[in-house]
């Protein structure tokens, strides 16, 4: 079967496995509903780690707080079982996307190109490390978007999120049915 380009679907056109793919297939696993006390935590966890780093920025006026620390919240403190809330991720993908990101911004300065490098390679350097934290997109984007220069990876980068990850070790353990972290590196 030299030269076949098909994707394996039992397909003999080589496009029609491609498109397959895309159809998707059925919803097999729900999202259960947390318990009550699993809810509050969440809300308290969130409610905490985006007001500590919000409050601080505003007390101290010093940046702590990226937007993306909003999607952060969802990962700590809504589910922080997965490998993507863990502290590693966390605070290592945040870090390497910002410094992607203000690298990017150094090198070539705010184009439309400039913001997707960023993003696509901060995407990669994540994988790569195994420090895969989705809002780390978003980090390294507005890195570039922002101008940021080299300070914005201490803070608010990894200031902000070494307070997040500190609120989800005090607040997700208060919940009987959570262990946070799962692990550190």
């Amino acid at each position: 079967m030299q030269g076949d380009t098909s994707i394996s679907t039992g397909s003999s056109k080589p496009a029609a496995g491609y498109w397959e793919k895309i159809k998707g297939g059925r919803r097999t696993i729900s999202l259960p509903v947390p318990p009550a006390v699993d809810l509050f935590v969440s809300w308290l966890g969130a409610f905490l780690g985006i007001g500590a780093v919000a409050g601080l920025s505003l007390v101290y006026h010093m940046p702590l707080l990226v937007l993306s620390f909003g999607a952060s919240a969802v990962l700590i403190y809504g589910v922080p079982d997965v490998p993507l809330a863990q502290p590693r991720n966390v605070i290592g993908g945040h870090v390497i996307a910002a410094a992607t990101g203000v690298c990017i911004y150094y090198f070539f300065g705010l184009t439309w190109w400039s913001a997707a490098l960023a993003t696509s390679l901060a995407i990669v350097l994540m994988l790569v490390t195994g420090t895969t934290h989705p809002p780390g997109g978003a980090t390294a984007l507005g890195a570039v978007l922002n101008r940021a220069s080299p300070i914005y990876i201490l803070t608010p980068v990894a200031a902000g999120a070494v307070i997040m990850v500190i609120i989800g070790l005090l607040v997700n353990n208060l919940s009987p049915h959570r262990r946070y972290p799962k692990y550190w590196l």
